[in-house]
């Protein structure tokens, strides 16, 4: 954000002074065909290089005035009646430096009065268009600062609703994991306890690595999911079956980091554990096009056939379900899919699709 608005500063200076340069020249060289064309006395013309340079510095005076007025946050009445206060006596007085610059040098007999309000009025008229296009100008830094603003607030919620969506299911994760080492310590199993801290371990350590908006390889997320599955087989035994299915032209490719991890829990809890005889967790990634196609499925009671005080709508799932859809809002807002449904054979079956991308890296050496 600092580096923005540094680099917003220097184009500005950069482009007041060539803009200042431009048209201060622009303004000269306009002058003197006029008054070229108008066949006027020599000592006329002789005056716009007096008339630019002064010009040149008085709207250098008006942009630092400019600036203390914008900065003064004065009500939008007085900032108005302050930059016309300064229109008009800066055309004042680029008028009587004309007047007096030909007075004293060249001595030339000129109605003063007629031809300082002359002057007056045609630098009136400059300065209204060099003041216009300064804040023209500033108003279109302004409107860019205030875009880069929101697309970094907004960037920050993201990021901030992202990281609490994944987190808000680690605490029930942790608290089953913790109450599963409890006991196994409780009957003495130290080694069981030891090797389920371990792989506790691991799986936080990848968790905290891996932020929301990161993206990982489907290797790396299996990994990921093998770690967690891991540790609840130790609390399930045999009544916990996985059944992965990877394709390996799919191996490679980005997810968001965690993405399957809470889908995952969300079987467990409602699919693997009311059911005395266990179940089967299935994962299935293939692609399709320029489409990344993952189906997991669990061999639970699938949605209508929960128990009441597990049971939830198709629209939320579960916090689990609920916070993978509201990521994938977040990370691809139109262009992903995400379907819920029963499977004939019993359990629940939840198909995403988004868009396949693999590293640059990786592509250019495939």
């Amino acid at each position: 954000m600092a580096n923005f608005f540094e680099r917003q500063i220097k184009q500005k200076q950069s482009l007041f002074w060539k803009l200042q340069i431009a048209g201060w020249l622009a303004f000269g060289a306009a002058r003197a065909l006029n008054l070229y064309a108008d066949r006027e006395d020599i000592i006329f013309q002789i005056t716009v290089i007096t008339s630019v340079v002064s010009g040149f510095l008085i709207t250098v005076v008006l942009r630092i005035i400019y600036r203390r007025l914008k900065q003064s946050d004065l009500p939008p009445s007085t900032m108005v009646l302050s930059v016309i206060s300064c229109i008009v006596i800066s055309a004042l007085l680029l008028s009587s430096i004309d007047t007096w610059i030909v007075l004293q040098t060249f001595f030339i007999d000129v109605q003063i009065y007629e031809f300082v309000i002359g002057r007056a009025l045609y630098d009136l008229f400059v300065l209204l268009i060099w003041s216009g296009a300064y804040f023209i100008v500033n108003y279109h830094f302004l409107l860019l600062e205030q875009k880069e603003m929101y697309l970094q607030a907004v960037a920050q919620a993201h990021q901030s609703q992202l990281q609490m969506l994944r987190y808000q299911i680690n605490p029930h994760f942790l608290f089953n994991t913790l109450n599963a080492i409890s006991t196994l310590v409780l009957d003495k199993q130290s080694k069981e306890a030891n090797g389920m801290l371990t792989k506790l371990s691991a799986f936080l350590r990848f968790s905290l690595v891996n932020q929301p908006t990161q993206k990982i390889t489907i290797d790396e997320e299996v990994y990921a999911l093998w770690l967690y599955l891991d540790i609840e087989k130790v609390r399930f035994e045999d009544r916990l079956t996985l059944d992965f299915n990877v394709s390996d032209d799919v191996k490679k490719a980005l997810i968001p980091s965690l993405l399957l991890q809470p889908l995952v829990e969300n079987a467990i809890k409602y699919a693997i554990s009311p059911m005395e005889e266990g179940g089967t967790i299935s994962l299935v990634a293939t692609r399709k096009g320029d489409l990344l196609c993952i189906k997991l499925c669990d061999s639970g009671p699938g949605i209508s056939k929960l128990p009441t005080k597990h049971k939830f709508n198709e629209n939320s799932s579960g916090v689990g379900l609920e916070n993978t859809k509201n990521r994938l809002k977040q990370l691809y807002p139109d262009n992903h899919i995400i379907n819920i449904k029963n499977r004939d054979e019993g359990g629940l079956q939840i198909d995403i699709e988004i868009p396949f991308e693999i590293e640059k890296a990786l592509e250019h050496a495939e």
